[in-house]
């Protein structure tokens, strides 16, 4: 499924690479503006492969169309969404309503139509800083999501756990109990699958209350100590690990069938976004078991009893600065963003500030937990984080060391927890170093 590839790792990386070619701007004409008449012929560029199979994009079409009768809509969905995008945008041609890939902030208007000031946008909009560049807005996200920790219902209770852990303390404790009293592995690494395993990086800033934890990472000499976020959650997945309380054998993991074995009660836990959920409470479903087995909680963490999980948009969808039809493919960004049932089906965090939460996500609210956005980077460090990672040659949105860390804990490769994290922080400080001057 296209959507596995963006879910959790979206909501940090905000590093941006030049885009090539063309920076012209569409025609001029008052029928070529956001404020004109909306009317006319729309192209929309899709990763959401799946929602074009299922049927639920001709839906969406139908239901717009139904409202703005003077537009006509069309969907193409492109599987390889990032790479192909890169090759699209160095020409005129890039569809009218886009998902916005990567492109640097200063060069938003050179392929981007302005949607208003950002400003403007505050009191209505969540999600906004990603697709803002010096007060102007040119992207709305689609949806977001909050990171945590999806886990089945029915196996916590029959192993006698009746509140949710807010510390690795108790998580340990519980995962115990799920190995000592039921069939279910306790925590499923998803460790083949590469990807799976970055999905707790979206706990930053969750751990210690820090909207500003990418920056705190990216000039930190030493940030795999004690105290911080990233030691916080990678010490979850080590001592989840050496402890023997997840898979076997990772080497075999399956992502698909473990959307089955969680759905029916044989995972007790996998930490991922909630876009999650509603692919786990569907296999849950397809499989036999109930929909309400899957839940979600918060990282096992909090700063003085609060807890707090981190949320962020999915891709923001953007208007084509070449685009004919400007007035129609922002009135389709605004109808699907805000009227159509896309946040409340995928169990998503509505961009719509009035909106209320997925039903995934209110145990959250009653268990007190407190939402929070990672901060805006400051002007000249954008790409900081990455700059450094990249200078330490440490994969932060990637799987390398992190299956390196889960190898150490299952005594695959030498060494332990201490030694792995002094090896990261020796790397990550003299990146830091290095880039002082």
């Amino acid at each position: 499924m296209a959507k596995k590839a963006f879910a959790g790792i979206a909501l940090l990386a905000t590093a941006a690479v030049a885009m090539s070619g063309c920076a012209g701007s569409g025609a001029d004409d008052a029928s070529n503006t956001i404020d004109g008449d909306i009317k006319g012929e729309i192209k929309v560029l899709t990763w959401r492969t799946d929602l074009v199979q299922d049927g639920t994009y001709d839906r969406y079409v139908k239901e717009f169309e139904a409202k703005y009768p003077d537009v006509k809509v069309k969907i193409e969905a492109v599987t390889d969404y990032a790479t192909e995008m890169q090759t699209r945008m160095s020409t005129t041609n890039y569809g009218d309503v886009i998902g916005i890939p990567t492109i640097k902030p200063d060069q938003y208007d050179q392929f981007l139509e302005p949607l208003g000031k950002t400003a403007d946008f505050e009191d209505t909009y969540r999600f906004l800083p990603a697709a803002s560049y010096d007060g102007t807005q040119y992207g709305i996200a689609w949806g977001g999501n909050a990171n945590g920790v999806v886990y089945n219902k029915k196996v916590w209770e029959e192993a006698g756990i009746t509140t949710l852990p807010t510390t690795e303390e108790e998580w340990l404790e519980d995962l115990q109990k799920i190995k000592d009293n039921t069939d279910a592995v306790p925590l499923y690494t998803n460790y083949k699958a590469g990807w799976t395993l970055t999905q707790s990086f979206g706990n930053l800033g969750g751990v210690t209350d820090d909207a500003d934890a990418p920056i705190t990472l990216a000039e930190d000499e030493a940030p795999w100590s004690e105290g911080t976020d990233v030691y916080a959650i990678d010490s979850l997945l080590y001592d989840s690990v050496a402890a023997g309380l997840t898979e076997d054998d990772p080497l075999t993991t399956d992502w698909e069938q473990s959307k089955v074995l969680i759905g029916t009660g044989k995972i007790g836990a996998m930490t991922l976004g909630s876009w999650a959920v509603s692919q786990m409470k569907a296999a849950a479903e397809d499989n036999g078991a109930s929909a309400d087995d899957i839940g979600f909680m918060a990282f096992p963490a909090n700063v003085d009893g609060q807890q707090y999980a981190v949320i962020g948009g999915d891709y923001n969808l953007g208007v084509s600065k070449h685009s004919k039809a400007k007035a129609a493919a922002w009135a389709f960004i605004q109808w699907i963003v805000g009227e159509s049932d896309y946040v409340e089906v995928q169990g998503m965090v509505p961009t719509v500030k009035s909106q209320p939460l997925p039903e995934a996500l209110t145990s959250f609210e009653d268990a007190g937990v407190d939402l929070m956005e990672i901060n805006p980077a400051p002007a000249g460090k954008e790409a900081l984080l990455n700059t450094t990672a990249d200078k330490a040659q440490i994969d932060l949105y990637g799987p390398i060391y992190r299956q390196k860390l889960v190898d150490i804990a299952r005594g695959a490769a030498d060494g332990d927890k201490d030694s792995y994290f002094a090896e990261l922080n020796d790397k990550w400080g003299a990146a830091v170093e290095s880039l002082k001057g």
